[in-house]
């Protein structure tokens, strides 16, 4: 039995050092920190594999035990780095490119429960009532601790026109809520627009995509043949984020040409980004259009107020802290995710793929929002409870990030500034929370009444 477990110990450590080899770090040392490799934590590693070859109450197959390693080694990096395979990576693909099947949730894993981030608008998810901060911890019949994000991800997704039910613990419910879904085509629309009230556009942002850019300025250039525009609110609440190039591009559509948007810095040469302003930065392919050439100009001066609240994430982050920083416009609402590390996708061998968390991105006064987020410059409750907040943010999530400017002098100084709710808080009914951009919009209401103001103050 002993020389069994050996052998396949012994297995083990040579699939290990096939692995090491494969990515081509060297046989003795660390490349990086210069210190040599832990050979007794190999060994241990080698030992586990073989006694679950040896005696785990069923056979499993080395792939999936190298597969479980590698899923168990880069989840414990952080909330946001993922081991893809091939099946994981195709959804991701699909997901940016703003259709995909499903529920219509972003989820992150906490403590072995999936937990809901934001749904996005307009899907199964949304319409069923799904907050964020909800924890899923039964799918059908299948408890979700023990699965992978990746599985429990994989699981509600599905056939257009198929049920799924979700077994959910929600803050302040006195029991689990059950929740059936009947999964469709995700078509998630980017950008919505409208004048919201004479003379004052609104735009909403649902998530940046490959398309995003393009979309907005589409939106921006039919708002500016309806009238005179004295103001315009961009509306990012709970926006989960998406593409950085996208971000760049909405942040440029306001700011002046070649502003700096944000920067990154990790440890690679390739994670020293500085992006601007620039047809070259935000452009999705080479030889894509610049979507913002022909922009009438006007959006870059009319007054602007950014909303944001605690589902803003990311991307959002990156947008609002740009703009904030520019004084290009006021933001509004509540603080925001606190989501500001950057995720690199690396494809691997046999179509899987390594998302992982490769640089922290900063606004451009060298503010880190992770674990933080943007602080608005006006606070504005939302007392229909529509907030994405819920409790939760980036520094709530196990294995998050830190922030490495906790306990400097970072960004703006002071505090912001308190509106009073002159509006009664509505009952809450069937209905749920307030649609974003409804007439009883509170947040949207105050932040028009702010644009009002200002375009007194100018003359307008």
């Amino acid at each position: 039995m002993r020389s069994r477990i050996e052998k396949f110990a012994l297995l083990g450590l040579g699939l290990l050092a096939g692995i090491l080899l494969s990515l081509q770090f060297p046989a003795i040392a660390d490349k990086a920190s210069g210190s040599p490799l832990p050979i007794e934590d190999l060994r241990n590693f080698a030992e586990v594999f073989g006694r679950i070859k040896s005696d785990y109450v069923v056979p499993v197959s080395d792939k999936k035990l190298i597969n479980l390693a590698i899923n168990g080694m880069v989840s414990g990096l952080d909330p946001h780095s993922a081991y893809l395979d091939p099946a994981a990576y195709k959804d991701l693909q699909v997901g940016t490119q703003g259709e995909f099947g499903g529920l219509g949730i972003e989820v992150t894993m906490e403590d072995g429960l999936v937990k809901v981030i934001s749904p996005i608008e307009d899907t199964p998810a949304y319409k069923a009532g799904i907050k964020p901060g909800d924890l899923i911890f039964k799918l059908d019949d299948m408890l979700v601790r023990g699965m992978t994000l990746n599985d429990a991800v994989a699981r509600m997704r599905g056939k257009p026109g198929s049920k799924v039910t979700l077994t959910i613990l929600r803050k302040r419910a006195p029991k689990p809520l059950i929740i059936t879904l009947t999964r469709a085509v995700i078509h998630v629309k980017s950008v919505k627009f409208k004048m919201a009230q004479p003379g004052y556009a609104y735009v909403r942002i649902t998530q940046f995509q490959e398309h995003t850019v393009q979309n907005l300025a589409t939106a921006l250039e039919d708002l500016s043949k309806k009238g005179q525009i004295k103001g315009l609110v961009l509306d990012l609440r709970n926006n989960p984020g998406g593409l950085l190039t996208a971000a760049v591009g909405v942040a440029s559509a306001f700011l002046p040409h070649n502003s700096l948007v944000v920067y990154t810095e990790g440890r690679t040469p390739d994670a020293q980004m500085r992006l601007t302003a620039n047809p070259d930065d935000y452009a999705r392919t080479a030889g894509t259009p610049d979507y913002l050439n022909n922009l009438p100009s006007i959006f870059k001066r009319i007054p602007m107020v950014v909303l944001v609240n605690g589902g803003s994430a990311s991307a959002s982050e990156i947008v609002s802290g740009a703009l904030q920083d520019d004084k290009r416009a006021l933001i509004m609402g509540t603080q925001t995710f606190g989501k500001g590390s950057v995720q690199t996708i690396l494809k691997l061998a046999g179509g899987a793929a390594l998302k992982l968390t490769t640089a922290r991105y900063y606004t451009p006064s060298g503010r880190s929002i992770q674990a933080k987020g943007i602080v608005p410059d006006i606070v504005v409750e939302d007392p229909s409870n529509s907030d994405g907040a819920f409790g939760l943010r980036e520094a709530d999530l196990e294995h998050h990030l830190l922030n490495d400017q906790t306990g400097s002098k970072t960004g703006k100084t002071g505090k912001p500034i308190m509106l009073p709710k002159v509006l009664p808080k509505p009952p809450v009914g069937k209905s749920g929370p307030v649609k974003f951009g409804a007439k009883n919009d509170y947040q949207l209401n105050q932040a028009i009444t702010v644009l009002k103001g200002m375009s007194l103050m100018r003359g307008g």
